[in-house]
């Protein structure tokens, strides 16, 4: 059996764990990588970034790689998926970009993750290793060490875990349970003249309605669209909650029934071998136990209502490099900063999608009149209700690179 030792070692191949350890690296601390797979590569086509998500890049330098490989929208458009009637329309353009300083895209995954595999091989301080499964851990006061599958065994004066949604790493800090919110996901990505609704090569198209939504936009320069529908289960809700025993090809088609007819086009054309169970969890406490810490989906995962699962993952990542390289004498202070600075807001995403997705889906009348009303009235280039989201941090509450310079004006 062996047993490597390194300074700081991350758990975790994705967008969170290649970030982070991108993000460490750049401010000086050797890291090493350790991810399951035979490759890196991610499961799924398209990603929405919003500008907060962009600036985390820009301050890993890694936005200017990405940037010709993802779509810029002009705007985000919601529609009743019954009825097809535009409910409200957000603009994305100059003005979006001006306020809040970097523009919202929309890109494949694999792209992202070949770009931050890409810088992470090209840093000196950063090592990588697949076809590593982490099946322990041992945590201290003063380090840690995980054990792999194979019986190897790597130590660490940080430990880091970005092993998604359901960490292996999670219950040395927290037990808890990951909570199925009864919603599942098909999803694809086809070709833009293939793509059913009646999406523009330059807009982000939402459609809501009781129990269901559909979201498409564009990838690759408008070649492809990249198509999601979403659909509450009632076999779930009915306490059919094993595999296989809900989210079916047959329910898909049952949700989807009264839906508009380029709803349905758009969900006829998804991949319908796989499907995912939409999951979350309750905000934590702690992140930290000795010297691990829990990062992106590991710490913080959340509905996908907000468009911010791997957004808030690099801002964690920015935040993370900049207090290990401020005290790199003193990992656990590091640590205690890092989460009075990440863990309020990533808690405030957490909590909101939840709502947010209700509101999308109610099949509640009064409710469904209300909501349309308030839309109708308000105007493209009202951000007031994402300002929180989107815009720069106070100086001083976080990581430079996410914060806006001090003698600017900021609404975060």
């Amino acid at each position: 059996m062996s047993t490597t030792r390194y300074p700081v070692l991350v758990v975790g191949g994705g967008i969170g764990g290649l970030s982070a350890a991108l993000s460490v690296a750049r401010h000086g601390r050797r890291v090493h990588v350790l991810e399951r797979a035979e490759e890196f590569a991610e499961i799924g086509a398209g990603l929405q970034f919003g500008p907060n998500a962009s600036r985390a890049l820009a301050a890993l330098d890694v936005f200017e790689d990405i940037r010709a490989l993802a779509v810029a929208p002009r705007r985000a458009v919601m529609r009743d998926a019954v009825s097809g009637e535009v409910l409200t329309t957000l603009d994305l353009g100059p003005g979006f970009e001006r306020r809040f300083g970097y523009p919202y895209l929309v890109l494949h995954r694999s792209d992202l993750l070949d770009a931050l595999a890409a810088r992470c091989r090209e840093h000196e301080l950063v090592s990588l290793e697949n076809r590593r499964t982490v099946v322990g851990a041992e945590v201290r006061a003063d380090g840690a060490a995980v054990v792999c599958g194979d019986g190897s065994v790597y130590e660490a004066e940080a430990l880091i875990a970005a092993d998604g949604l359901h960490s292996t790493l999670r219950e040395k800090v927290i037990r808890d349970t990951a909570v199925c919110s009864g919603y599942a996901a098909y999803r694809c990505a086809v070709p833009m003249a293939e793509a059913g609704g009646s999406l523009a090569p330059d807009e982000v198209g939402l459609w809501v309605g009781p129990g269901i939504h559909v979201i498409q936009y564009p990838l690759r320069g408008g070649e492809l669209c990249n198509q999601v529908a979403v659909f509450r289960s009632d076999r779930f809700h009915k306490g059919h909650t094993g595999p296989g025993d809900w989210g079916t090809v047959d329910e898909l088609d049952e949700a989807f029934a009264n839906a508009c007819d380029p709803v349905r086009t758009a969900v006829s054309r998804l991949d319908r071998e796989r499907y995912w169970p939409m999951y979350d969890r309750s905000p934590a406490d702690t992140w930290i136990a000795g010297r691990l810490l829990l990062t992106g989906d590991a710490a913080h995962p959340m509905l996908q209502y907000l468009g911010q699962g791997a957004c808030q993952a690099l801002e964690d990542a920015v935040e993370l490099g900049y207090r290990l390289g401020r005290h790199p004498g003193d990992v656990d202070r590091a640590y205690r900063e890092f989460q009075d600075a990440r863990l309020p807001r990533t808690s405030l995403c957490q909590t909101r999608a939840r709502p947010w997705g209700e509101l999308w889906h109610t099949d509640d009348p009064l409710v469904i009149g209300l909501r349309n009303r308030f839309f109708a009235r308000r105007e493209p280039d009202d951000y007031s209700d994402i300002d929180w989201l989107y815009a720069a941090a106070a100086p001083g509450t976080a990581a430079p690179g996410l914060a806006a310079p001090s003698d600017s004006a900021t609404v975060f």
